[in-house]
């Protein structure tokens, strides 16, 4: 038979959780949390971890968890305090770090718990100081030429080097990369969008920065540069989520490549891509050389390329470059709708496009078509596709989870 139970009680219940935490046990934790658990993690934290975790697996598996693959941390409580409602309010620090930058995590929390009266605890409700997670993540280089969040599903990576025109320098380049591994982690990313600050997305390379750096060789630097910026440009072709890319004003040499990377391109009145390589005697990064001529035709990549040829828009949109030209004060809303509408889309089934379509150069027809089914049957068992069954049976718009 269940009892009230003591603040005493309730503490000690509390202090085992952080133990069990800290050690990873499961089975202390499945002894401490009620099957019918609840947890409730504050909205904002990185890597998809913030948000309702119904039962004990999920906030295993979303958040607890989770933290122990990015972070080396522990909750440190302070300070226990009961509410007239019998919920116990834990006060506290988390403090560690983040295994890849390094970061120092210093978060405050508060946890609020509810126990049953056989005392499990029944719900957790965590506030916590979410900038304090991300700076950690960032490490102590936080992201300087990137703008990067994650909201409703949507990761958003906003090129911010305005007063050079978003031009493309090592640390760009590193960043970039840090991006990529970001979204790759997080589950929670759903859609993808790619756009810039001030002028124009991006005018390439930065010619200054090389001037500065070239005493090392310019072969060298190259070297040091563009590896993370093609390492970021195959992860984001691998990831799950589809990708939406906003250009404007000049998009020019290997800053073509963030419009290589998209699935969907929406592209302001006057845009221009140039690849611009023949104007400075190199011969292209970014993906160019492989995408252009998938994308315009051989012929008129060649032209592209050894002529420096500027690609207007129109010709942009003619020729398969881009999907839609918008008047550039509609650019970012019109870029950004698109990007919520794909995250509120059947995730499962968009990777599986995306891999399709990617691998098709690769195959024959017997072999695409065999892939096909495999896809087919792969999201053909997710919830999103029963649900949309039902759905079209009861004509109404299905509603997706991306599962």
């Amino acid at each position: 038979m269940s009892v009230e139970l003591t603040r005493d009680t309730k503490v000690a219940t509390a202090e085992r959780l952080y133990q069990a935490l800290a050690k990873g046990d499961v089975d202390a934790l499945n002894q401490l949390l009620a099957a019918d658990f609840v947890g409730h993690a504050a909205q904002g934290l990185p890597l998809g971890m913030g948000g309702t975790h119904v039962g004990p697996d999920a906030m295993r598996a979303k958040l607890w968890w989770r933290i122990g693959e990015h972070f080396k941390a522990r909750a440190v409580a302070e300070d226990f305090q009961t509410l007239e409602d019998g919920r116990l309010v834990v006060t506290g620090t988390y403090r560690g770090s983040a295994r890849r930058s390094g970061g120092e995590l210093e978060a405050a929390f508060v946890h609020i718990l509810s126990f049953d009266g056989d005392g499990r605890i029944v719900s957790l409700n965590q506030l916590t100081d979410t900038a304090a997670w991300h700076a950690a993540l960032e490490g102590d280089g936080r992201l300087q030429t990137i703008d990067f969040r994650v909201e409703d599903g949507v990761a958003t990576i906003c090129l911010n080097r305005p007063a050079q025109r978003n031009a493309i320098n090592l640390r760009m380049a590193q960043e970039f990369l840090e991006v990529a591994r970001r979204i790759a982690a997080d589950p929670s990313v759903r859609a993808v969008l790619i756009s810039g600050s001030g002028p124009a997305l991006t005018v390439g390379g930065d010619i200054s920065y090389f001037l500065e750096g070239g005493g090392e060789g310019y072969d060298r630097l190259f070297e040091r540069m563009i590896w993370p910026f093609h390492e970021a440009f195959d992860i984001l072709s691998r990831i799950e989520a589809p990708i939406v890319a906003a250009a404007h004003g000049a998009v020019a040499g290997g800053g073509m490549g963030f419009v290589y990377a998209a699935d969907l391109v929406i592209a302001a009145t006057g845009t221009r891509f140039v690849p611009a390589f023949a104007a400075i005697g190199l011969s292209g990064d970014g993906g160019g050389t492989y995408h252009l001529p998938r994308l315009i035709g051989p012929r008129r990549a060649a032209q592209a390329y050894l002529r420096n040829t500027p690609i207007s828009v129109e010709e942009a949109l003619e020729w398969g470059l881009v999907n839609e030209i918008v008047p550039a004060d509609e650019l970012h809303a019109r870029a950004a709708a698109l990007a919520r509408e794909l995250a509120e889309g059947p995730t499962v089934a968009f990777a599986t496009m995306r891999a399709l379509l990617r691998e098709s150069w690769g195959n024959d027809l017997t072999g695409q078509l065999a892939a096909e089914l495999r896809g087919t049957k792969k999201t053909g068992i997710t919830r999103d596709a029963a649900g949309a069954f039902t759905a079209f049976a009861e004509k109404r718009t299905p509603t997706f989870e991306g599962r």
